[in-house]
């Protein structure tokens, strides 16, 4: 491996620019999930109703579907032209779409066309988001040294809980304000702001190398000239995993949205809600550079698997105690859901599916896979809603849906490879050599 001064290791500040990247991609993006929830069935649909409100997680989901479009196009150019590049693209496009979003007319200005708008671009968001994580956790793993990929890698993911955390935060004091103020134009400023921490984020990226890795495989021939073939050749079986294990991500969408709306059905005032938020992604800060230093010896699979299944164990009671009068138990087991269970599985992630594929179609192979099964998860908040998730008695469903989709992501965990003594030039070949993968 040549260790030359523009291909040298530096994991440190790739996981920095990491985390700032998508600290800023999903601020963009959450914060539409917290308009959408409290905002967006006034502003943009004809009633404020349970149907508004169905229809405004329908223009969250909405991304998830230009998500496995936009995975397949910079998965491309991602193992193609290198992941900098890329990842330098997303963060604009995301910041642009969301200030527009900022601009639009609502529905008493120009009735149907402003949801069309919205969706538009909430499309773009979701062809930004598509290459954000997965560039950037291909970007940090190989930078990482062999023996902390998890750990530096979860740094991207916490990064999202970051951007999750700004966005909640700039919210709250947006849900306080008198309604004729709130649902005019104080709803605008977050969106607006978005253009600041774009460009504060746009700089620091700007300066960080392409990986050695990826530097390497050019130097030596390796890049593929049209990546999702030998992906969709070599590593299918790891794709359809990804996918299955990705319906995990459902779980923070729930939380972070519908469990919003299910609040304030059972009374809580919409900045305690709000507040949840916060706090259970602030703690998560911390729990998920632990839960990735806890993968690097103990393994991916077993962390991963932990985290899926407690999300489902402690999901009822967290819903149940929304209705019970007591802040400071919901907010104990909003952090126990969250930050102590769901993390775990979101902290490992990047290095469990990362390692999977080898350099050549890591991007692609991260990029699809995770699109396709967050489509689960970008339209959570809608169907369980649908199915009567936001209103009395929604915990059951709430807590059925998580459930089902923890299982299907654990089992889908238990048949993959364990790679966390493999080598990063070594990972995902064994897949190429059509060597037979051992549990």
């Amino acid at each position: 491996m040549t260790t030359t001064a523009t291909t040298r290791k530096t994991p440190v500040k790739a996981a920095t620019a990491s985390f700032m990247g998508s600290a800023v991609e999903y601020y963009d993006f959450f914060l539409f999930g917290s308009a959408a929830a409290l905002i967006f069935p006034t502003v943009f649909f004809p009633s404020g109703d349970q149907a508004a409100l169905v229809m405004s997680f329908a223009t969250f989901g909405f991304a998830y579907i230009a998500r496995p479009v936009g995975a397949v196009i910079l998965g491309h150019f991602g193992d193609r032209i290198g992941r900098q590049k890329v990842l330098m693209f997303t963060l604009v496009l995301m910041g642009l779409s969301t200030f527009i979003i900022g601009c639009l007319p609502g529905f008493a200005q120009i009735g149907w066309f402003a949801p069309v708008l919205l969706v538009l671009c909430r499309l773009a968001q979701g062809l930004s988001a598509a290459g954000e994580q997965a560039g950037a956790s291909s970007l940090t793993l190989e930078h990482a040294p062999d023996s902390r990929r998890s750990f530096f890698t979860s740094w991207t993911l916490t990064g999202t809980q970051g951007g999750q955390i700004l966005a909640a935060l700039i919210f709250i004091p947006v849900v306080a304000l008198p309604d004729d103020i709130k649902f005019s134009w104080g709803w605008r400023i977050p969106f607006w702001l978005s253009a600041v921490v774009v460009i504060v984020a746009f700089f620091i990226r700007r300066s960080l190398h392409e990986t050695p890795e990826f530097e390497q495989a050019k130097a030596t021939g390796q890049i593929a000239r049209m990546p999702l073939i030998p992906l969709l050749k070599n590593h299918w079986r790891d794709v359809l995993r990804v996918i299955c294990c990705a319906f995990i991500a459902a779980v923070s969408t729930v939380f972070g949205t519908l469990a919003i709306a299910y609040g304030k059905e059972q009374g809580l005032a919409a900045s305690v809600t709000l507040w949840l938020v916060v706090v259970a992604n602030v703690v998560a800060l911390f729990t998920q550079p632990l839960f990735g230093k806890l993968a690097d010896r103990v393994g991916r699979k077993p962390v991963f698997i932990y985290g899926a299944l407690s999300s489902a164990v402690f999901m009822p009671f967290y819903m149940l105690s929304m209705g019970a009068g007591n802040d400071l138990l919901t907010f104990g087991l909003a952090i126990l859901t969250f930050s102590c269970g769901y993390a775990a599985a979101n902290a490992v992630w990047p290095s469990f599916y990362g390692e999977m594929f080898s350099t050549r179609v890591r991007f692609s192979g991260m990029a699809i896979g995770t699109q396709l099964g967050f489509l689960m998860a970008g339209f959570a908040p809608s169907i369980v809603a649908a199915l009567g998730g936001g209103s009395a008695g929604g915990w059951v469903v709430i807590s059925v849906f998580t459930a089902i989709i923890a299982v299907i992501a654990s089992v889908s965990a238990l048949t993959a490879r364990e790679t966390k003594d493999v080598p990063t030039d070594q990972l995902g070949l064994a897949a190429e050599r059509r060597v037979p993968a051992t549990v």
